[in-house]
C-alpha cells in the first residue's frame, strides 16, 4: 500500500513540473490623446483594445413610398489578450451581433441576434482589411476601380434571420467625422477612459429588406459609428443614451448622454452639428442655461423638444417589446418639424425612457474633403 501512495506521489510531482509557467497577463491597450486617424486603415479591427462596435443604423424606403428603418452592430468584447491554452476554441474575444428592423407603414418590428466566440473562424474582425463576421452576418468593405474613373469604396452589409433580413450596399458619403479632441473621445475623469470614435453620418444606401419574408428594394441613407477602446464608463456612470439625426438641409446632429447613478447627466455627454458645406470647425462655449448658445438656438429652430416626442409617440408600437436587443426608433420626415429629419435613437439596456434634454455640450463640425475633428 505505501509503495502505491509512492509512485502516486512521485507521478504527481513529475506531472506538476511538466505544467508550463503560467503567462503573464497582456494590458489591454488604453485609448490615449494624439491617436492619428487614417482611412480605410480605420475602418478595420483594432485587438489590442478591449471593445469595439461598427454600428449602422438607417432609413431606407420601397419605390411605393413604404418606409422602413433598420440597425445592425457588430461588437468584439476582449474577455482575454493572450489565452494560455494554444486550442483554437480558447476564447480570446466574444462577438455579438444585433439586427433590427422596423416596417412602420405595417407597425412592425423584428429583430435577431448572435453570440459567438472568435474561434475557430467562427466569428472575426480582420486588421488588414474591414471584413467583420458573426457566422453568416457580415459587414465589409468592397474597394476597386470604379467604370466611371476613381476608386470605389462600398460598405456591404448583410444580415439574415427567420423575421428579417437586410442586404445593403452603402457608399462612404461624407467624410469621416471624428469625436473628440486630440483623437479621443473622453468618457470619465480618469485617463484611459475613453475611445477612439469616428462616424460617417450620410451614407447612400440600396438594396433589400425583408420583413417576416415579405422583401422589398429600398433606398435611402445610413448612418455608421466606428468606436474603439477599454474602459468607458466609470464606477458613479450608469449608462448612456445616443441620437442621430439627419437633416433635409444636408446637415447631421449626433447627442449622447451619460447617465449617472444619482439620476444627473454626466457633463461629459458631448454631441456633434455637421454641416452642409465645408465651413471651418467651431466650439460653442455654454451659455447660462447650460446648453450651448448654439444649441439653444438650433434647438427653438428645429423644435428639438417636440422632435424627441414625436419620436416616441410614432413608435410607441414598438416600445416594450420583448428580446429587443437595443431599441431603434426611425422617423420619417413630418409637419411637426420646421424641417424633416430622420431620427434613430437608442437607449442603452438600463433606460427606460430616453430623457428629453440636451447633452451639456454640443459642438458644430462641417464636412471637408478630409476626416473632421470634432472638439470636445
Amino acid at each position: 500500500m505505501m509503495s502505491k501512495i509512492a509512485i502516486l506521489i512521485v507521478a504527481l510531482t513529475l506531472d506538476t513540473s511538466q505544467d508550463p509557467s503560467p503567462r503573464p497577463q497582456v494590458p489591454w491597450k488604453q485609448a490615449a490623446a494624439g491617436y492619428k486617424f487614417a482611412f480605410p486603415r480605420d475602418h478595420a479591427s483594432h485587438p489590442d483594445y478591449k471593445i469595439e462596435w461598427w454600428y449602422y443604423t438607417g432609413n431606407v424606403k420601397a419605390a411605393d413610398g413604404r418606409r422602413f428603418g433598420y440597425q445592425v452592430t457588430f461588437f468584439r468584447v476582449g474577455i482575454d489578450h493572450t489565452p494560455a491554452n494554444p486550442s483554437r476554441w480558447a476564447i480570446r474575444d466574444l462577438h455579438m451581433t444585433h439586427l433590427a428592423v422596423s416596417d412602420a407603414s405595417g407597425q412592425r418590428y423584428r429583430y435577431g441576434e448572435k453570440l459567438t466566440r472568435g474561434g475557430p473562424g467562427l466569428a472575426g474582425a480582420k486588421t488588414d482589411q474591414y471584413y467583420v463576421w458573426n457566422d453568416d452576418w457580415t459587414a465589409m468593405l468592397d474597394q476597386g476601380d470604379d467604370p466611371g474613373g476613381g476608386r470605389r469604396e462600398r460598405h456591404l452589409l448583410q444580415a439574415t434571420s427567420p423575421q428579417a433580413s437586410i442586404n445593403l450596399t452603402l457608399g462612404p458619403g461624407k467624410p469621416p467625422v471624428i469625436h473628440g479632441r486630440n483623437g479621443i473621445s473622453q468618457k470619465g475623469a480618469q485617463a484611459g477612459n475613453a475611445s477612439h470614435y469616428y462616424s460617417l453620418t450620410r451614407m447612400p444606401t440600396s438594396g433589400t429588406i425583408a420583413v417576416d419574408g415579405e422583401q422589398f428594394t429600398v433606398t435611402g441613407e445610413s448612418w455608421m459609428d466606428h468606436e474603439f477602446g477599454t474602459s468607458f464608463l466609470e464606477p458613479e456612470q450608469r449608462g448612456w443614451d445616443w441620437l442621430s439625426i439627419q437633416l433635409s438641409d444636408g446637415r447631421e446632429l449626433m447627442l449622447y448622454q451619460l447617465r449617472r447613478a444619482d439620476g444627473s447627466r454626466d457633463p461629459r455627454s458631448s454631441g456633434s452639428l455637421g454641416g452642409a458645406d465645408s465651413s471651418a470647425i467651431s466650439h460653442s462655449p455654454a451659455s447660462s442655461s447650460g446648453l450651448p448658445a448654439e444649441s439653444e438656438r438650433w434647438r427653438r429652430r428645429f423644435c428639438l423638444r417636440r422632435c424627441e416626442k414625436h419620436v416616441l409617440r410614432r413608435m410607441r408600437w414598438n416600445q416594450g417589446r420583448k428580446g429587443s436587443p437595443s431599441r431603434i426608433i426611425n422617423l420619417r420626415p413630418s409637419s411637426v418639424l420646421t424641417t424633416p429629419v430622420s431620427v434613430a435613437l437608442e437607449m442603452s439596456a438600463d433606460s427606460a425612457t430616453w430623457r428629453a434634454s440636451m447633452p451639456s455640450q454640443i459642438h458644430t463640425t462641417q464636412s471637408t474633403t478630409k476626416p473632421v475633428q470634432v472638439m470636445s
